[in-house]
């Protein structure tokens, strides 16, 4: 949760950025845009999507998280959370894989209500709270042989002889606060996600 915990690439893991750190990396400008945008991507994707927005949920329930995202909370290891995955759609096109990673110490109180939002999405959750708070943004270059790669792409996921350097996807994770607790939420932009303009939806 702090910017002073340094960035370590554990094995089968991406390895994640402060995203002030990237700019001058080789991203897309149209994926660079996506990752940016720091306003609700539940509601620019509604904006962006001519047809019907949904979310299909992956799996969800309690489950050891990745090594960074346990260290980046500050969990114990070999300590579970509430993790919930699910694509994020426009006319059944997958656009964005979601997986967020809630400690169990955040789910009290009114916060239980997180591990029961079925396909209602979290972001709009997130972003009607005037408490919420945001950390800093960090960013992904996610490929073959990392875990949440093959989470995210599902089947066509599966390895191409030649193909690998150009099958790179970029995602971005933020952790948010409610009533100063966290979660960490990671979006990982698909190739479905080109067929669509981000600042023409605006």
């Amino acid at each position: 949760m702090s910017s002073d915990i340094p960035n370590l690439r554990f094995k089968g893991e991406p390895l994640w950025l402060p995203s002030r750190r990237v700019l001058g990396v080789d991203i897309p400008a149209q994926t660079l845009g996506w990752l940016m945008d720091s306003s609700s991507l539940t509601q620019r994707l509604i904006q962006a999507c001519p047809g019907k927005f949904s979310v299909q949920v992956i799996d969800q329930g309690y489950d050891l998280p990745m090594k960074n995202e346990s260290r980046w909370l500050d969990m114990p290891g070999g300590s579970y959370g509430f993790i919930r995955q699910v694509r994020l759609l426009c006319n059944k096109t997958p656009w964005v894989f979601a997986r967020t990673v809630i400690p169990v110490s955040t789910l009290s109180g009114r916060l239980r209500q997180l591990t029961r939002l079925g396909n209602k999405p979290l972001g709009a959750f997130l972003f009607a709270d005037n408490g919420m708070r945001r950390g800093e943004m960090e960013i992904a270059r996610i490929q073959h042989g990392d875990q949440i790669y093959q989470s995210a792409l599902g089947a066509k996921g599966a390895r191409r002889k030649g193909q690998e350097n150009r099958d790179v996807i970029w995602g971005r994770r933020s952790t948010f606060y409610l009533d100063y607790k966290p979660l960490l939420v990671s979006e990982i932009f698909l190739p479905g996600i080109g067929q669509c303009d981000l600042y023409g939806a605006r």
